[in-house]
């Protein structure tokens, strides 16, 4: 590979300052999930109202190893040990496919862990899932128009949950796999983990959009190692991460370049985002900040006009997207969703957070509120106010009480945008820090089995 020279360095506080409270707040970070740990196995056993075998997560215990145990530990072995050097020294146009290709291996390693069948292939294919329904998209058009009545539990032929739980450009894209001879839970598993490693790519061309390259070179290798690998390739959330961070990366070319195409584009994939999801409308903030960071709402008009087209489409073929909203948060309380505590799982959640963003994201979180401070003057304030957006969303969606346990997956969408926060942490305690995030992906990967 041929390296060159780092970009000129800004003006840094010296690495030691902060570092105690950096530790602080990953430690605050820590007791908040081993609080959740244990409040949680108490509602359970005595009142059984969580409806998760492993509070705050949705998982069992089961220690294990599997055929991808060796591959991860080599994975982080090699990122802790070069991949800092490297995210600094690689041209920036190979280091953002190093970077998918990192994450990538993480993510399927540890995906290999739980072996093939159950921890690829047969991830999409159980009852809660999209493909149980493929044969019911025989006539797109006709199922999209009848969406709606089987959103209900009481209803005829009911769609399992999260074929319900979600808008209908979720379960067409599994079945639009099937349509061009990639059909079955192998292939949609490997597409979900492909395209859903992307999202780190995105973050990187946002961060350097917004704030400078040599921010987001630092963020690089903790975006690769993330732990939330370990759920960006047990569910389809990766792919909705992936979708919804690449619209926020082409707002930001376009905010910063005046490109047109990427101001459409961005809109295009953010009208498909709200389509995946519907909590994913709360996108709008992280696109939000990219424009405060940008200082320019030139996108805007054409990003409207791109976000049209989707929700455009769907209305056109009979499909009422607030109509669908509307029962699902009905279907919602029917199930374990009305049943499950709100007073535990709007704390809760943030400890599932905790683990899907890792203790070098706490520490880097930490250093957030003074960087936004001062946005229109330093690279880092600006990626900070974007770190901030994300927060935002992610707060919204816990206050709704629509996201009550699960959140490890739900929320990897506004997950891989926090962990860019990790740019703030000085450079001498990388490499440990990074040891700290790999530690905690191989724990959870070992110890449980994640399913939904």
């Amino acid at each position: 590979m041929k390296l060159e020279a780092p970009p000129e360095a800004p003006r840094t506080a010296p690495p030691s300052t902060g570092t105690r409270r950096d530790l602080l707040a990953a430690a605050a970070a820590a007791t908040l999930v081993a609080a959740a740990a244990l409040v949680g196995r108490y509602i359970q056993d005595r009142y059984g109202t969580l409806h998760v075998d492993w509070a705050p997560l949705y998982a069992h215990w089961d220690p294990h190893v599997g055929p991808g145990t060796p591959a991860a530990i080599t994975v982080a072995v090699l990122v802790i040990t070069y991949g800092p050097v490297v995210a600094a020294r690689l041209r920036w146009r190979r280091l953002l496919p190093a970077v998918w290709a990192a994450s990538a291996a993480w993510t399927f390693s540890l995906a290999l862990v739980d072996g093939w069948q159950r921890g690829i292939a047969g991830r999409l294919t159980t009852s809660y899932e999209y493909l149980r329904v493929i044969d019911r998209f025989d006539d797109v058009g006709a199922t999209l128009r009848d969406f709606t009545r089987h959103i209900l539990l009481q209803s005829p032929g009911h769609w399992p949950p999260h074929v319900a739980g979600h808008p209908p450009a979720a379960t067409l894209t599994f079945v639009g796999l099937d349509r061009i001879g990639l059909g079955g839970g192998a292939w949609a598993g490997v597409w979900c983990i492909t395209v859903g490693c992307t999202a780190a790519v995105a973050v990187l061309v946002t961060v350097r959009a917004l704030a400078d390259e040599r921010t987001a070179r630092r963020a690089a290798p903790f975006l690769a190692l993330a732990p939330a690998a370990v759920w960006t390739g047990t569910s389809a959330d990766g792919y909705f991460a992936a979708v919804a961070a690449w619209s926020v990366a082409l707002l930001a070319v376009a905010a910063t370049r005046g490109s047109r195409w990427a101001a459409l584009g961005s809109g295009l994939l953010f009208g498909l985002t709200c389509y995946l999801s519907y909590g994913l409308t709360l996108m709008v903030l992280v696109a939000a900040a990219a424009l405060l960071a940008a200082r320019t709402p030139r996108p805007l008009p054409l990003f409207v006009v791109g976000a049209a087209v989707v929700p455009l489409a769907f209305t056109l073929v009979g499909f009422n997207w607030w109509e669908a909203y509307r029962l699902l948060t009905e279907r919602y309380y029917q199930g374990a969703g009305g049943i499950r505590p709100y007073g535990y799982w709007v704390w809760g959640n943030l400890a599932c957070t905790v683990l899907i963003v890792g203790l070098a994201t706490a520490a880097g979180l930490r250093r957030v509120p003074g960087r936004v401070l001062r946005a229109r003057d330093e690279p880092e304030g600006r990626l900070a106010l974007v770190v901030l957006g994300a927060a935002l969303a992610l707060l919204a969606a816990d206050l709704s009480g629509m996201s009550k346990a699960e959140t490890e997956r739900i929320w990897l969408p506004f997950a891989v945008w926090l962990i860019a926060a990790t740019a703030l942490l000085p450079e001498r305690w990388r490499r440990g820090w990074l040891t700290a995030q790999a530690v905690l992906a191989l724990l959870v990967n070992h110890l449980l089995v994640t399913g939904w």
